[in-house]
């Protein structure tokens, strides 16, 4: 193994604290009372269109959808890394790949203008190989496109690496890319589904669980 990819929302970020602050600014303006923590944060990974249709019942057929939706998006922009974390174990595991000679890489369906300064302010950690968004490829993720182009970047075989996600289109971008997938249980997952019913490669339950998965079965002498 050479290298591994992550989806960004959800499965290395906890950015879910900072969405669920804008979406209620939103809806303050609009003067509504806010809505509960665990409600956003269900859809999270869905973007900001998904958000929007929670916090007031539109759609994009509606007028005023897509005007609310920039709005969010303005507001996001001035508080997109203030309540954001890494999920617990991910800090420890880039740690561990960067020691051990293994690139990592981010592949997300987040465009570039907030998932470029989303990764300044965490700029203690190694250096990714690969940072792909929606901006740099013709077709997203559930497409293999975006992970085979931060493959190329990074200078590895799609079968060298692996690809770890929060979301069924992860797991079918990992796959229609031809490498092994992991489906993190802990992230974003939409009320009613569950991770275990993506056939991904590996379930893990914390990101902890990781790079021992990793060690025992891609690392192997």
């Amino acid at each position: 193994m050479k290298a591994v990819l992550f989806d960004l929302d959800g499965t290395l970020f906890d950015t879910a604290p900072d969405f669920i602050v804008v979406l209620n600014q939103l809806r303050q303006q609009e003067k509504m009372p806010p809505l509960p923590a665990d409600q956003i944060r269900a859809v999270v990974s869905n973007g900001a269109g998904a958000m929007v249709s929670l916090g007031f019942g539109r759609d994009a057929s509606d007028p005023a959808f897509e005007v609310l939706r920039q709005r969010f998006l303005d507001l996001y922009l001035t508080h997109l890394a203030v309540e954001t974390v890494l999920f617990p174990g991910i800090e420890e595991l880039l740690g561990q790949l960067a020691a051990n000679d293994i690139a990592w890489g981010v592949v997300t369906n987040k465009p570039a203008t907030y998932t470029v300064p989303l990764m300044e302010a965490f700029s203690h950690l190694p250096e990714p190989g690969a940072v792909v968004c929606p901006d740099h490829v013709t077709n997203r993720k559930p497409h293999p496109e975006p992970i085979l182009l931060a493959c190329s970047q990074i200078g590895c075989e799609p079968t060298e690496a692996i690809y770890v996600g929060d979301h069924v289109r992860d797991i079918e971008a990992g796959r229609a890319a031809g490498m092994p997938t992991i489906a993190c249980s802990y992230g974003y997952i939409d009320a009613g589904d569950s991770a275990a019913n993506w056939n991904a490669d590996h379930l893990v339950e914390s990101a902890g669980d990781i790079w021992p998965l990793l060690k025992e079965s891609y690392l192997r002498a």
